[in-house]
This record gives structure tokens, C-alpha cells and sequence, in this order.
């Protein structure tokens, strides 16, 4: 497919996509004419991209990581090292903490909402 169905597909724009090209974090075939022709599997890779791009993962990491992910179709990890799979533990943590200080964050706000309204502190904790 073209990069403008990628496009259209995945919701990502084609600038986005010449760039996931051009890090290594997706491949393209070129036509004769020399336009980009992205498989079909291009669709599920984008999403899967811009999901680890959601998690607060760099494009060098997505890189390593990518090859390491099943697609959905089953394909084995080709490579999973332990250093990988280290710095991907301490991604998970550092969500995890991200998430805690969100729920500390949204609770003082709660408080505050509370007071500000003149409702007990404790509404939110039921």
C-alpha cells in the first residue's frame, strides 16, 4: 500500500511515517516508479509504534525493542537480550511511578476541589 492509505489507516501522518522509515522502525519496498509500498502488516506495526511512543519510549529503544515483539501474526521474538529486557523493566517502573504521582497530584486537586466547594475531604476516598 501506499503511504497515504498507511496514512489514512493508522490515523499517523505520512510525515510520521517517512521518519519511522528513516529511524529503522519501519520498512517500505519501493515500486518501480519509486514510491514506498508498505505490507499490509505496516498497519499493525504503526499502531505498535505509536502505542511504545504513548508510553514515553524514545524511537532508539522502539528500534531495539521492536524486533523483539510478536506481531499479530504469532511471529517468535527474534531478539531478546537481558540488558533489553533490564531497560524495559525500568521503563515499566518509571510509568508506574509516573501513575503514582498522577494519583497523588489528582488527589490533593480532589482535596482542594473539596474544600474550595465546601464538601468533606473524604468524598472521593469512598
Amino acid at each position: 500500500m501506499r503511504i497515504g492509505e498507511l496514512a489514512r489507516r493508522t490515523g499517523v501522518s505520512e510525515r510520521s511515517l517517512r521518519y519511522y522509515e528513516q529511524q529503522g522502525l519501519l520498512s517500505a519496498d519501493r515500486t518501480l516508479g519509486g514510491h514506498r509500498d508498505f505490507p499490509e502488516s505496516a498497519v499493525d506495526r504503526v499502531i505498535r509504534i505509536q502505542e511504545l511512543f504513548a508510553a514515553g519510549l524514545h524511537s532508539t529503544k522502539i528500534a531495539r525493542l521492536l524486533p523483539c515483539m510478536r506481531d499479530t501474526d504469532g511471529g517468535p521474538s527474534e531478539i531478546a537480550t537481558p540488558l533489553l529486557v533490564t531497560e524495559l523493566s525500568e521503563e515499566r517502573d518509571r510509568i508506574d511511578r509516573m501513575i503514582n504521582d498522577l494519583i497523588r497530584s489528582r488527589d490533593v486537586l480532589d482535596e482542594v476541589i473539596d474544600t474550595a466547594g465546601g464538601r468533606p475531604a473524604d468524598v472521593h476516598s469512598l
